[in-house]
């Protein structure tokens, strides 16, 4: 079954300093890294979601800003396996190109990871499970926010585990040491 790495939005304004700051992603991306990787090793498919924000209140990956470029840790992109495809909404599928791409390498499972679990990791995810991708979704790739709901906190750790258990009903749940090292898992 020929896999394809999904990198959603791993941008420059989800880490510190950034308009939109996400807890952990520094640990995140490492997992990425090793991700993609193992991906080149095998010349299969990576494709990075990149999200510009349009909507005229948008306060974070702004057009033509540094918060809206991919972060540095994942450039240069390699020409012939990956690709970049610019998203205006949370599911990547979504008036995008991306399942025409997909199509076009002859991927039959997406392998997932990026930021924000609760938004665009989630309804990527499930659309990805809706087009028959049987995703594999790796947790500890992935970075989330505190949310506030009521004036209450919820903390972005509970947020993470709450939306990685709801969408194993929609992909198969894994860690990246275990997804890179399924002999040792």
């Amino acid at each position: 079954m020929k896999q394809a790495l999904l990198i959603i939005d791993v941008q420059n304004d989800y880490f510190p300093q950034g308009k939109m700051a996400l807890h952990q992603p520094q640990m995140a991306l490492e997992n990425i890294l090793r991700l993609r990787q193992q991906f080149r090793r095998l010349q299969l498919p990576i494709f990075y979601i990149q999200h510009i924000n349009i909507r005229t209140n948008a306060t974070f990956f702004l057009p033509d800003s540094h918060g809206v470029k991919l972060h540095p840790q994942l450039l240069p992109i390699a020409t012939q396996t990956e690709w970049i495809i610019r998203k205006n909404f949370p599911n990547s599928f979504i008036q995008t190109d991306l399942l025409t791409q997909l199509q076009k390498q002859a991927v039959e499972q997406l392998v997932i990871c990026g930021m924000m679990t609760h938004m665009c990791i989630d309804s990527t995810t499930r659309q990805a499970a809706e087009l028959n991708f049987q995703p594999i979704l790796i947790a500890d790739a992935c970075a989330t926010r505190d949310l506030e709901l009521n004036g209450e906190t919820i903390p972005a750790k509970n947020v993470q585990h709450s939306f990685i258990a709801a969408l194993s009903f929609f992909a198969d749940i894994q860690f990246a040491s275990q997804f890179l090292n399924p002999s040792n898992a």
